[in-house]
């Protein structure tokens, strides 16, 4: 709504504003439409070459021991007020060290952290968080409940509902969208940043529209606008495409790096295969195209990105155009033998450049 006494746009901007807008929703629900009969055909393969095997997928009754780890850390929940939402997360560190938050990606849950939180809980609070909808947080039924605003809320939340005010903030793939605009929205909550694949939203509408390699590789965006198709398309084969995505040589983690074991790809499935498990997690999607492009863009605060050179859902073309973002100290790692699952592919090498970041001076100036 205009403000008392500000002059109106002109009707040429606002029918070009409105023209705009007309293309952009056309080029989402037409892409959208593409990527429907993409998924149309290759079921259709299926099924004309294993029809038995097709519609047969196992809901997994008892978790994989790895989950229940004790070296990993303890099970717990928080209760926030305003939504009413339980969260699920794993802590591991002592209570009163610095707070370490890890957000995870998609199709992903808090194990995806193993690694760093059996690393860091030597001087931080480690919480990994199942995000709204995910794991065993819960999981409201409507699209609407999983706006950006929600889920940025859900984060400035839950760390006060654990007792803190600041934190280090590590997100990774949809983790890392959240973590950015967490630390856009509420700059004075996260002390320093670390966002592992994927770059400045900004950067990623921006490149999507000028680069048709990107788009294509950003296509379940748009396939997930769908309404329960593609959460039909994901229980095919028994999962066949979650488990392809950790373990095929197109987008798994690679020979060199350290590949999932039988059961940590059951972990997932365990997770994935309950009824109406996916739905949460990709309403996550459903309503991005709605939020975006942001209102504010600036990130003051130290920002450490790692990036693995052989993701096969963002070019790294965008990583370096996230410099212009950050308006404080800016470290871009780029890892050439790594996915996009990078945190758990190169645990080691990840876990180092985290800790030689967190500990660098925060009033070093921006390279």
């Amino acid at each position: 709504m205009a403000r008392p006494g500000a002059a109106c746009p002109p009707p040429a901007r606002r029918v070009m504003v409105a023209a705009r807008a007309l293309l952009f929703w056309a080029l989402v629900y037409s892409y959208c439409g593409v990527c429907a009969c993409i998924a149309g055909l290759r079921l259709l393969w299926s099924i004309g070459r294993r029809p038995g095997e097709t519609f047969r997928w196992v809901v997994r009754e008892n978790p994989p021991a790895c989950l229940n780890d004790p070296s990993l850390g303890t099970h717990c929940y928080v209760r926030i007020k305003d939504s009413g939402l339980r969260f699920h997360y794993v802590a591991a560190g002592e209570r009163g060290k610095p707070l370490m938050l890890l957000l995870h990606g998609f199709p992903e849950f808090w194990y995806s952290w193993r690694h760093q939180l059996r690393e860091f809980k030597s001087e931080y609070r480690v919480v990994a968080l199942d995000l709204r909808g995910f794991g065993e947080t819960d999981a409201p039924s409507h699209k609407e409940n999983y706006k950006l605003d929600c889920l940025i809320t859900d984060i400035k939340d839950i760390l006060e509902s654990l007792g803190y005010n600041k934190c280090v903030l590590i997100g990774h793939d949809w983790g890392g969208m959240i973590a950015w605009l967490v630390a856009i929205c509420y700059p004075e909550m996260v002390t320093k940043l670390i966002v592992v694949n994927f770059p400045h939203p900004s950067v990623f509408t921006e490149y999507i529209l000028r680069h048709p390699s990107q788009l294509i590789k950003s296509g379940y965006y748009f396939f997930f606008q769908m309404p329960w198709f593609p959460e039909f398309m994901f229980t095919v084969n028994d999962f066949k495409v979650l488990k392809s995505l950790f373990t095929s040589q197109a987008t798994g983690i690679g020979r060199k790096g350290c590949r999932l074991t039988s059961e940590d790809i059951e972990a997932y499935l365990y997770f994935f295969s309950q009824p109406g498990a996916l739905t949460g997690p990709i309403n996550h999607y459903r309503n991005i195209f709605s939020c975006l492009p942001l209102q504010h863009h600036e990130v003051i605060m130290p920002t450490l990105l790692l990036w693995g050179e052989r993701d096969a859902f963002m070019e790294v073309e965008m990583a370096e155009t996230t410099r212009i973002y950050v308006k404080n100290h800016f470290r871009l790692t780029i890892l050439s033998e790594a996915s996009h699952w990078l945190q758990q592919d190169q645990p080691d090498i990840v876990n180092k450049l985290i800790w030689t970041f967190l500990k660098e001076e925060t009033t070093r100036k921006r390279e």
